[in-house]
């Protein structure tokens, strides 16, 4: 029996991973018909702050994992002291904390771009003189997909945004003139090994991640200059489990560290469909004390493409018209309301090279909503929802 704390869609795919190799799976969450809990053998339904509901939990089970990485430290060593729990408490401290997390990387010598803490108010006169330049401030906590982010033209609005952050503790960061974003998943066993799958070229529209493509098109130097960050993280962190290393690449091929996160990756998504072992199962092997599975692709390419609530604004999405492009999987996380900007799942395809598998997801996602186009065109020949109005339903991957 494998515990997962956490009931959204990292948890239910590492479900369904867990039971296609036989184990039982248990989840702890505090939401109702949570997507995790939908597949789960056994649902703990409970705050994280309930130890005592924790501790029983962690005893019901052979080894507890996490499918995000902001559970409460107690909640983590409660777990701790009656199983296994990969990867450990520490590592997500690191992780939960931007500062933290930064300090870690230096420690580590990883390629970083200048930065400066600003914990409290009299920390933004140091912080303006290292960084005067162009930035971006974000909270040291609890910041994802855009949220608890400012950008800056200089030092000069630095007060102003950390106002507007709510004077909670942040960094400052240089911003780093990219031309690519990528990330590298890795996985760790409990016996020292390492499993790394090549980069991901990763797309973003509004914060969010949109198309994620594989091979990412890097000169083989930079990708051995990305894994070699990901081992790096791996060992000195001491990670037993699957951790992302999200990366800034440069104009002249350089790569500075952006941040991790000790779980599997929303990038990494394509590896249930275009690889030999996904980073789902193994999340399960290193949790089970399983070898490692390997990460080669099964073809030529692979493309995802993310789903957000955006898309049911219309009504419900066509799937069939998706579904009957060939080549196309199609993957739901059973969430019981479509927001605007929320994952409500995504699409997989692989073809003979990236741009062509990127090809088939963007289409296939234009095509849920293409039907819906049409009738409002009709309806009111003015409304710009007939010109794809809504950028994630047919946004290229060059978009973002």
């Amino acid at each position: 029996m494998l515990g997962v704390l956490g009931g959204g869609q990292l948890g239910r795919m590492f479900a369904l991973e867990a039971k296609r190799l036989g184990f039982r799976v248990a989840v702890y969450t505090p939401e109702l018909d949570s997507p995790a809990a939908q597949v789960a053998d056994h649902v703990t339904r409970a705050e994280y702050t309930d130890l005592d509901r924790v501790a029983a939990f962690a005893r019901s089970v052979d080894g507890v994992t996490f499918e995000f990485e902001n559970v409460p430290a107690p909640t983590a060593a409660t777990a701790a002291e009656h199983t296994r729990v990969r990867p450990g408490g520490p590592l997500l401290a690191i992780a939960q904390d931007r500062l933290a997390e930064k300090a870690a990387f230096a420690r580590l010598g990883l390629p970083i771009g200048p930065y400066a803490p600003v914990r409290r108010a009299e920390d933004l006169a140091a912080a303006a003189s290292a960084v005067p330049g162009k930035s971006v401030l974000k909270t040291a906590r609890l910041g994802y997909d855009g949220k608890g982010q400012q950008r800056l033209a200089s030092a000069q609005e630095l007060p102003q945004a950390h106002a507007a952050l709510g004077a909670v503790p942040c960094v400052l960061e240089e911003f780093v003139p990219f031309v690519g974003e990528l990330s590298v998943v890795g996985a760790r066993g409990a016996d020292g090994s390492v499993a790394l799958y090549e980069p991901f070229r990763n797309v973003h529209a509004d914060h969010i991640l949109d198309v994620t493509t594989c091979p990412a098109g890097l000169d083989a130097a930079v990708v051995h200059d990305a894994q070699r960050i990901a081992r790096a993280l791996l060992e000195g962190l001491d990670v037993v489990g699957v951790l992302c290393v999200e990366l800034f690449q440069l104009a002249d091929g350089r790569l500075f560290v952006n941040e991790i996160a000790p779980r599997p990756h929303n990038s990494g998504h394509l590896t249930l469909d275009a690889h030999v072992c996904s980073q789902f199962e193994q999340q399960v092997r290193a949790l089970a004390g399983l070898p490692l599975g390997a990460t080669q692709r099964t073809g030529g390419a692979g493309a995802m493409a993310n789903l957000l609530g955006d898309l049911w604004q219309r009504g419900e999405p066509d799937w069939s018209a998706a579904l009957a492009i060939p080549g196309v999987r199609l993957h739901l996380y059973g969430k019981r309301e479509a927001r605007p900007g929320r994952k409500m799942g995504h699409l997989c395809a692989t073809a003979d090279d990236a741009e062509a598998a990127a090809a088939l997801v963007v289409r296939a996602r234009a095509a849920l909503t293409a039907g819906h186009a049409v009738e409002t065109a009709a309806q009111d020949p003015r409304d710009g929802w007939g010109g794809g109005s809504d950028r994630r339903a047919g946004a290229s991957s060059s978009s973002g």
